[in-house]
């Protein structure tokens, strides 16, 4: 199969993280706001090409003091740096359905090159008969190399919040439908 174009389905779709908290318990958020380019052949990645997008002022761990924390420079300073961005640049296979995706992730102006995994989790046709693929994507990141070093020591020694973000995305998407002739001249009327 040929690469197609896919919208992620944002509806069915998360994008989440974990951190350590005091050295002892994690916060878990998620970003409510997010988009993606993505074509590729769902059943064989290696050809495909990814630009995610997040916007950083979707942040929500269950605490809007917190989140605004969050949202300051402080951490991700949304005002000067308000999406987080990740480019593919190269896809491996690593299994059944499983692939090594690394590219270039952008966060606060820092860019670095991680790798995620991620796995294909299936395909099916939704109630509305258009193809509809799934996938899931697991990765760790060090916060302080994209330059969200803010902390506080602690009494009992340590630090608030941990170094290791996890990251979890869970991904619907659905084919793209190529426009017909009529639709492209309404588009361009209007």
């Amino acid at each position: 199969m040929a690469n197609t174009k896919w919208q992620i389905d944002a509806a069915h779709s998360h994008v989440t993280f974990t951190v350590k908290h005091m050295m002892i318990s994690k916060v878990r958020g998620s970003f409510g706001k997010f988009n993606a380019e993505v074509e590729a052949d769902p059943e064989d990645l290696s050809s495909a090409s990814l630009k995610f997008t997040i916007d950083v002022n979707s942040i929500d761990t269950d605490s809007e003091d917190r989140d605004n924390h969050l949202r300051s420079a402080d951490f991700f300073d949304t005002e000067n740096h308000p999406e987080i961005t990740f480019v593919s640049t190269d896809i491996q296979s690593d299994g059944d359905d499983e692939y090594k995706v690394t590219g270039d992730l952008t966060i606060k102006g820092e860019t670095k090159s991680v790798t995620l995994e991620a796995e294909y989790e299936g395909r099916a046709k939704n109630p509305w008969g258009q193809e509809v693929v799934a996938f899931s994507v697991d990765g760790k990141i060090n916060r302080k190399d994209f330059g969200l070093t803010w902390n506080q020591a602690l009494e009992t020694g340590g630090v608030l919040v941990g170094e290791d973000v996890k990251i979890h995305l869970d991904l619907e998407a659905t084919e793209e439908q190529p426009q017909t002739e009529e639709a492209e001249e309404e588009s361009l009327e209007s």
